[in-house]
């Protein structure tokens, strides 16, 4: 197929793009910044209507990766990234005439502050979802799937807390507090969570550009399906980084206290008028949440439709991401 993948300069979408492009797909990647792939590539805003159009123009099908994924900033930023992006996408998807398109969205877009267990994709809801990022890809996976039809087929893919070799947001962040003593568990750590190596995460995107006229219609889940409590996947991650694991514990009431009073102060920063950004806060209501609260999966409607199960688990994993962190 001739397939246009946005947002190939993450992670997750460089691998998608050269998993593609390595079984014989004619690939095309759309980001801001030059990815350095060797794939033909459009550099522009997915936002970006008529560079969209543009992007489409010949293609079969989509994977929309692009995103705003950072745990702060300014709701315009959010929501022009995440919603009109997605919405620039679908316009350009119908104009072109593409057939398929497999949405990458966050199981964030059904979390309301409680534990999720053993559930399986619930109907996204932005009044409900929390934070900017979440309420964003909710409403973003609303569009997409609202373009779904005869003539463009659309599935919406959630992979959850997706990590691996070349992940500078999960094991980056977890890897550089820990080694400057600035990662506590918060709680007690033993709340379980699921989470998605980046090679099973890019056989699912690839699964369910194929099955796309099966699954149509519908937000599938993707994890490993290994739940472990959230204390010791951090501590394997640190171990594999090199990094000292953290055993100092904050009760997540201080935890989600500090969070709050961050998210007030960064708030407060992002809305002074200077050049460039605060960057990165140390914690955020939303991770306090995230870290203390269980998360996991029912996978069954996900195999199913996509023909697809988890090719790596999380020891393998564990054990490249360690070889690659030694590497380089």
């Amino acid at each position: 197929m001739k397939v246009l993948v946005t947002g190939a300069s993450g992670m997750l979408g460089r691998q998608t793009a050269l998993a593609l492009a390595t079984r014989g797909d004619d690939v095309t990647v759309l980001q801001r910044h030059p990815s350095g792939l060797p794939l033909r590539e459009v550099l522009a805003d997915v936002a970006d209507r008529d560079a969209m159009s543009y992007a489409a123009r010949g293609q079969d099908a989509v994977v929309h990766l692009a995103a705003k994924v950072n745990v702060t900033g300014r709701w315009a930023d959010y929501e022009r990234a995440n919603v009109q992006g997605t919405a620039s996408v679908v316009q350009a998807c119908r104009a072109a005439g593409v057939s398929r398109l497999v949405h990458v969205s966050s199981p964030s877009v059904a979390h309301a502050g409680a534990a999720l267990v053993g559930v399986g994709a619930e109907a996204a809801d932005p009044p409900r979802a929390r934070g900017h990022y979440a309420r964003s890809k909710a409403y973003a996976e609303q569009i997409a799937l609202g373009a779904d039809g005869d003539a463009l087929a659309v599935v919406a893919i959630r992979p959850h807390l997706v990590w691996g070799p070349g992940d500078t947001q999960l094991v980056g962040r977890l890897v550089e507090r820990a080694r400057s003593g600035r990662l506590p568990i918060i709680g007690s750590g033993a709340a379980l969570i699921d989470s998605t190596y980046v090679t099973n995460a890019v056989d699912a995107l690839v699964a369910a550009l194929d099955r796309c006229r099966q699954a149509h219609g519908e937000a599938l889940v993707v994890s490993n399906g290994e739940p472990r409590p959230v204390g010791e996947l951090i501590a394997d991650i640190c171990r594999a980084g090199g990094a000292p694991v953290p055993t100092r514990h904050l009760p997540y009431p201080a935890a989600a206290l500090a969070g709050a009073l961050v998210d007030a102060v960064w708030a407060t920063r992002l809305a002074l008028p200077f050049n460039g950004s605060p960057g990165d806060p140390p914690l955020t209501r939303f991770l306090a949440e995230q870290l203390s609260t269980a998360h996991w999966f029912d996978q069954r409607r996900t195999r199913e439709l996509l023909g697809w199960s988890p090719a790596v688990t999380l020891e393998q994993g564990l054990a490249e991401l360690a070889a690659s962190l030694r590497v380089t």
